[in-house]
């Protein structure tokens, strides 16, 4: 009999999904004290709006696949398998941002004179240990997760502690009173609503394994408000921390050095503590792209692509994975990395939001159809018993549904027009050329014959 995913799991593995340290910098980098503000706002205007749709859609439709399952459901293969399809590509363009952290905050620590090629070198090794972990199967996956659920909750608990003994001892880099805490205008908030909103999405991939989950329609809405109260909470924690101990503050490397900052509290402890936190810290990044993959190969297998293409569709005769998704995620992320390196700037934060900037354009666009979904579903599908319903009714739905899609959509203009704006045109033809390109490839694999079952 297999072994289902507990309740307890699955509030951990959500926690491991949501909660990023790689990119919990740029909103204070962007914002300052007012990020706290956005945060809250973020919070009321899509995460709470997003975690009712999700836990609607999760407990009524806990199919394997997820958000792709939901989007077939509601509109039909062709938008099913382009959902699938950008779900699955982003993950193999984000996780080279991840590993450029990755690599960065360990040099910093241990080897802060190696050159950018060494860099380099370590985040693409990591790609492929992420690789070769998610061939080994689900059950190592969530389990590895789960475990470092614990030490990203323990992180960021650490920064809103260590933010408030170091704001006792030695006063904070910015200010908090009520007037610092305001949005000026709406142009303030520029691309960081992308980054706010990109740091929030992930409650639909614990959907990617429904069926291994142990009673989901009781499983699913419960995780989703624990988990969601959890992860706020300690996002506001993480930020305070980083805006007590930097004043200036960058989107990759501020992690680190508000980190640095606050371990001063320790003495002449200080590095000891700062290196194993770093270690730990991580870690957690490596267990954040376990999560990742395994939803997204779900998400791509709920599509049929993998019976699209004979290479798609080889498995691990041990493990019985989609081997060959796995593989060539790694090899995307691995292209991917060496062009920025080659061909973009050779500042470490510089090569990380251009990677990470472009991944957020790709990985949003999916929810523009799971929020669509969300209500078409309710009108298509009435007969379906839901044992958990966005309050409210009809209207409740189509307000969730509007509100995180207004969200995602601002973020995506901002994400482009800070670009040019900025005369970053690497950036912005990466984004334009690489989205387009996106379409087309999933446009192609839409229109492939599946081939036939065996």
């Amino acid at each position: 009999m297999e072994k289902k995913v507990s309740f307890v799991k699955c509030v951990l593995f959500t926690i491991c999904s949501v909660l990023v340290l790689d990119s919990l910098a740029a909103a204070p980098a962007r914002f300052g004290t007012p990020s706290l503000t956005m945060w809250v706002v973020m919070a009321v205007l899509f995460f709470i709006p997003y975690g009712l749709l999700s836990a609607e859609l999760g407990s009524t439709y806990p199919d394997d696949g997820g958000i792709t399952s939901w989007v077939t459901r509601a509109f039909g293969e062709h938008l099913g398998v382009q959902t699938g399809w950008f779900y699955w590509i982003n993950v193999a363009f984000w996780m080279p941002a991840v590993f450029v952290t990755f690599a960065w905050w360990l040099s910093y620590s241990f080897f802060p004179a190696a050159p950018p090629l060494v860099m380099a070198g370590i985040a693409v090794a990591m790609c492929w240990v992420i690789v070769g972990i998610g061939i080994r199967g689900v059950e190592l996956s969530v389990t590895v997760t789960a475990v470092a659920s614990y030490a990203k909750m323990a992180i960021l608990l650490l920064f809103g502690v260590l933010g408030a003994v170091y704001l006792a001892k030695n006063g904070s880099a910015h200010s908090f009173r009520p007037q610092d805490l305001l949005i000026g205008s709406f142009g303030e908030l520029s691309s960081g609503v992308a980054v706010i909103a990109y740091n929030l999405l992930g409650f639909e991939l614990i959907g990617s394994i429904g069926s291994k989950i142990e009673n989901p329609g009781k499983t699913v809405p419960r995780m989703t408000i624990l988990a969601g109260v959890v992860i706020t909470l300690l996002y506001l924690l993480g930020t305070f921390g980083m805006l007590v101990a930097l004043q200036e503050i960058d989107e990759m490397d501020g992690f680190y050095n508000a980190l640095a900052v606050l371990c001063s509290v320790f003495g002449r402890a200080q590095k000891p503590v700062l290196d194993v936190l770093v270690v730990i810290s991580c870690l957690t990044l490596v267990s954040n792209m376990l999560s990742w993959t395994l939803g997204a190969n779900e998400s791509l297998i709920a599509a049929d692509l993998d019976r699209r293409s004979r290479f798609l569709g080889r498995r691990s005769a041990k493990y019985g994975t989609a081997k060959n998704l796995y593989l060539l995620m790694g090899l995307l992320s691995t292209v991917l990395l060496l062009l920025n390196f080659a061909f973009g700037s050779s500042d470490a934060n510089a090569v990380f939001w251009d990677v990470l900037s472009f991944s957020f354009v790709i990985f949003l666009i999916p929810y523009l159809f799971l929020f669509a979904a969300a209500v078409r579903l309710r009108y298509k599908d009435p007969q379906t018993p839901r044992v958990y319903r966005v309050p409210g009714g009809s209207f409740g739905v189509w307000l969730c549904a509007g509100l995180c899609t207004l969200c995602v959509l601002t973020g995506i203009f901002f994400l482009f027009f800070d670009d040019a704006r900025s005369g970053n045109y690497f950036a912005l033809g990466v984004k334009l050329v690489g989205t387009l390109l996106c379409v087309l490839t999933g446009e192609w694999l839409y229109r492939e014959k599946p081939a036939k079952a065996e």
